[in-house]
């Protein structure tokens, strides 16, 4: 299909730094149903919410006899208000990329080789469903595992845990938020979730702590933080890299890597002994404070310059900022936060610090969730495994509880050792388990022990050479999916998935994959609504919401309860903790014979001749998923390595120059040009992630940049929910051609 958009401007209105284009005022009739005009043709638009990163945005899609012309912001939207970033604006050239996956496909070759056979559907899913079967009756349920991700994955965790297996993991847990939900639940009594709650626009100030707004760009958090600081809250950024964020912060603390809850107790230290903390809050609201600050008095500001190279002088001066700004606070408790291994403390520092502040519950801190009437379905009782988990939750980790979204590198070990039992089978929906789970070299190894690999995706990554069943899913453009439910918002929503057009080629929706395999191994039961109209109204109605009115507005809002202030009884506890109360000592940690309160551990230093490899995010990619969008790959076609202009004379390295980088394992990476830089420590080495794809029918992502997935061969686990930190590896930096 050609475009209606040209490439120049699109490059126009979705710049690689802001990023964020408008679209308009909000209306108050339905618009979705209504035609509306391009220039002089006559479109329809639909609404519906975007994929292309997973904060799902409020779209408008232009269509016109079927064709998706053009995609807009939905100014309905109540999280988004008709922004979208360059990723949103771009989702067409997902939709009609000639690269999708367009038919099932059945493994002829060898594991990795990537020969395969066209299938009908019929054919692949009696394949599927057969070998199901036969592994259940020779292994057991438990044998399977599935790999999910995305909102649309709900229907195939459904299919699994009727089938019988609890072997379900998302790298959404141990790869990325994890300890830090984990970590605040401890002291609160829910975990963060998504969106992060942080009330950025009522704050005074903003503390970001190696948390990249502006080059992770979440539409809604990026104009939030924006509109935060044009009304004059001051910005306070902790990161060894001088970032977006950090180019507009009042205070730029460039941290050794690893130090951070050395400088957290530090601060927490000056909170207290200079009686700047919130008394009152933490006198109604909190146990525990005389252990806290026994526990802290030792951690000084002189003690924490040793450890984190940031002044004393600059420890005391942001930790009486904080005090002067209090309540609010918005500490943003991050969200990609798997660095070193103790990631559970160094979250549970924050929250401390968040508490010390007052700055929770209340304006300009972070905000309390608004409980919404969900509709559910009601479903038969799922079974019980006889055998539990094999991911290690529960029992090794055992804040991995069974409400997590699982241990995907837990899956992997069990796959390559059969222990617990064995795993012989995986079910990968929506994810990259190549690129997004560390030791690529241990899931690969553990693929080859499997008898039976399906993968459910729209493009055929690397992951699918590995299949041996593969299946086109629909696009987010042509596919239903269960509603956004958000209650971390402000106000609180519900917003649709609808399908702008018909499936392309012979791909199909999630929904109806999961519903005919659920068929054929007879567990229809668990699936008891008719179509996506039906499963829709059984989640909405309940909650008051007209489906019309839903289905052409797109979202509709809710009243919010946001602040301690706005809460009544019937809106359950302020804190749902085992005491009811803020806990800054855990019992729970405690029995469990971990540490109460959070200490500080040292990661472990680089080797002589090496840089510690950091990573993140550019605000036009999110991860593999994007790199083979046309429009996308125009605006940043690789990645780049970050070196200090120190390190790149002492190595004779001029700007752009070719260089493969090393790890302490011997792994090397593909070609990656080098940026000199003055915005990042000496002892540094920074990529963004998810670039090198090996993917050769992605024509356009196949080995552009380099992978930083290949050069993290080592992890830290964290010992109470059983984390990854990948922030404990370290590269050297060699001339293209290898030579040192």
């Amino acid at each position: 299909m050609n475009s209606k958009i040209s490439r120049r401007d699109f490059l126009r209105v979705s710049t690689a730094g802001a990023a964020i284009v408008g679209a308009g005022s909000a209306s108050a009739e339905p618009i979705s149903r209504l035609p509306g005009r391009r220039g002089s043709e006559r479109v329809e638009l639909i609404a519906t919410n975007c994929e292309m990163c997973f904060w799902r945005c409020g779209v408008l899609a232009e269509v016109k006899d079927g064709k998706v012309l053009k995609l807009q912001g939905n100014p309905n939207h109540p999280l988004t208000k008709g922004k979208l970033c360059a990723r949103g604006n771009s989702g067409t050239q997902l939709l009609y990329d000639p690269d999708r996956l367009k038919y099932p496909q059945l493994r002829t070759g060898s594991r990795g080789a990537g020969q395969f056979k066209r299938a009908s559907w019929d054919e692949a899913l009696d394949q599927f469903a057969g070998k199901l079967k036969e592994i259940k009756q020779k292994y057991g349920p438990e044998a399977v595992a599935l790999f999910p991700h995305g909102v649309g994955s709900g229907f195939f965790a459904t299919l699994m845990k009727a089938y019988g297996t609890p072997n379900s993991a998302e790298t959404a847990f141990a790869q990325c938020t994890g300890p830090r939900d984990v970590g605040y639940q401890l002291t609160f009594g829910r975990p963060v979730n998504s969106p992060e709650p942080v009330d950025l626009v009522e704050s005074k100030l903003i503390v970001l702590i190696g948390s990249h707004i502006g080059e992770n760009v979440f539409t809604s958090q990026v104009t939030a933080f924006s509109e935060g600081l044009s009304r004059g809250a001051k910005l306070l950024v902790v990161d060894p890299r001088f970032s977006t964020a950090a180019s507009k912060a009042n205070w730029w603390l460039p941290i050794k890597p690893g130090s951070d809850t050395a400088l957290l107790l530090a601060w927490a230290n000056v909170l207290i002994t200079e009686d700047l903390y919130d008394k009152k809050f933490i006198e109604q609201y909190a146990i525990g404070f005389k252990e806290l600050a026994a526990h802290v008095q030792g951690f000084t500001p002189e003690w924490a310059e040793a450890l984190t190279n940031i002044s004393a002088v600059q420890i005391r001066e942001t930790a009486r900022a904080m005090g002067a700004a209090k309540p609010a606070v918005a500490l943003h408790p991050g969200r990609h936060v798997t660095w070193y291994g103790n990631d559970t403390q160094r979250a549970r520092a924050m929250a401390i610090l968040t508490a010390l502040l007052g700055a929770y519950g209340r304006k300009g801190g972070i905000f309390l969730p608004t409980k919404l009437k969900q509709g559910r379905i009601p479903l038969p009782p799922m079974p019980d495994s006889e055998k539990g988990r094999a991911d290690g939750g529960g029992d090794k980790y055992p804040l991995a509880s069974e409400e997590a979204q699982g241990l995907t590198q837990g899956l992997v070990e069990a796959t390559i050792t059969a222990t617990p039992y064995p795993i012989k089978a995986w079910i990968v929906y929506g994810e990259n388990v190549l690129e997004s789970i560390p030791q690529k070299q241990r899931t690969l190894e553990a693929i080859k022990q499997l008898d039976l690999l399906v993968v459910v995706d729209v493009l055929p990554n690397e992951q699918s050479d590995y299949a041996d069943i593969v299946l086109p899913e629909a696009t987010y453009l042509e596919r239903y999916d269960p509603p956004a439910i958000s209650t971390t918002s402000k106000p609180p929503f519900v917003a649709i998935r609808q399908p702008a057009c018909e499936p392309m080629y012979e791909s199909k929706p999630g929904w109806w994959i999961a519903k005919q395999m659920a068929k054929r191994l007879d567990l229809e039961a668990y699936f008891p609504w008719n179509d996506p109209d039906d499963h829709l109204r059984r989640l909405v109605t309940p909650m008051g919401v007209n489906m019309s009115e839903l289905m052409s507005l797109g979202a509709v809002s809710f009243q919010g309860k946001p602040y301690i202030e706005d809460r009544a009884e019937e809106d359950g506890p302020l804190f749902p903790t085992q005491s009811g109360k803020i806990e800054l000592y855990s019992t729970v940690l405690n029995d469990l014979h971990f540490d109460p309160m959070p200490v500080y551990q040292a990661p472990e230093p680089p080797p002589s001749g090496y840089l510690r490899l950091i990573y993140g995010r550019a605000p036009m990619h999110s991860f593999t998923r994007t790199e083979n969008n046309a429009w996308l790959d125009d605006l940043m076609p690789e990645n780049q390595v970050w070196v200090s202009t120190k390190n790149a004379a002492l190595l004779k390295l001029a700007e752009g120059d070719p260089v493969a980088l090393e790890n302490q394992d011997g792994f090397r990476s593909d070609p990656i040009h080098v940026r000199v830089t003055e915005r990042i420590r000496d002892d540094c080495a920074y990529m963004v992630h998810g670039f090198g794809a090996i993917a050769p029918k992605m024509r356009r992502a196949n080995r552009h940049g380099a992978s930083d997935t290949k050069l993290i061969s080592r992890v830290a686990l964290d010992p109470i929910m059983g984390g990854t930190g990948m922030r404990v590896n370290f590269v050297r930096l060699l001339t293209y051609e290898g030579k040192g």
